[in-house]
């Protein structure tokens, strides 16, 4: 996927970000409606949404080279890039089966060939499930919290790399009870 917005693109009728994406300022979870969203319309708050709705690009319209299948409203998928350079495909929970569908299933392991060995990561997230796509296979993580981590680990195999996932939860520092140690 491309940083380059494309200009003859727009979301059009689309909304589904606004059900599939958790939206903090609004404590809007992950794969139900937002308040605001008016589906096939638009946002009803939009000139004053959140910053988090206000920063997001859609994966499709940031990457002009994506036909238009990979249309949310279409694919029922909305891609998302992450900062670290990761790609995530958040599916829409009433089609969860969507993105194992042609094209987008092969797509989506083509980019873990890519994304994968480069320590990077290929999810797929359905609500607050979590799938990670591997080169050679998918691992199910089930549901994750917020703060849950997703963690791929490289080991030599027999016949090259080996890739494995799981996840982890969020670290938390715990005092001692003794004090600081000198």
């Amino acid at each position: 996927m491309s940083d380059a917005a494309a200009p003859e693109r727009s979301c059009g009728t689309c909304t589904l970000c606004c059900k599939v994406l958790r939206i903090v300022e609004l404590a809007k979870p992950n794969g139900v409606w937002c308040q605001h969203a008016r589906p096939g319309q638009g946002c009803a708050i939009y000139s004053d949404r959140p910053p988090s709705c206000r920063a997001f690009r859609c994966g499709y319209l940031a990457s002009p080279e994506l036909p238009e299948a990979w249309h949310p409203a279409r694919s029922k998928i909305v891609l998302v890039r992450e900062p670290h350079g990761g790609i995530t495909a958040v599916v829409d929970p009433g089609r969860p089966d969507a993105w194992k569908e042609p094209p987008y299933y092969a797509q989506l392991k083509s980019w873990a060939e890519q994304v994968v060995p480069a320590n990077r990561q290929m999810i797929v997230r359905i609500g607050a499930r979590t799938i990670v796509v591997l080169p050679d296979r998918e691992v199910d993580l089930g549901l994750m919290d917020p703060g849950d981590k997703v963690i791929v680990e490289a080991q030599p195999g027999p016949f090259g790399v080996v890739y494995n996932a799981r996840k982890a939860g969020p670290q938390r520092i715990i005092p001692s009870a003794a004090g600081p140690q000198r």
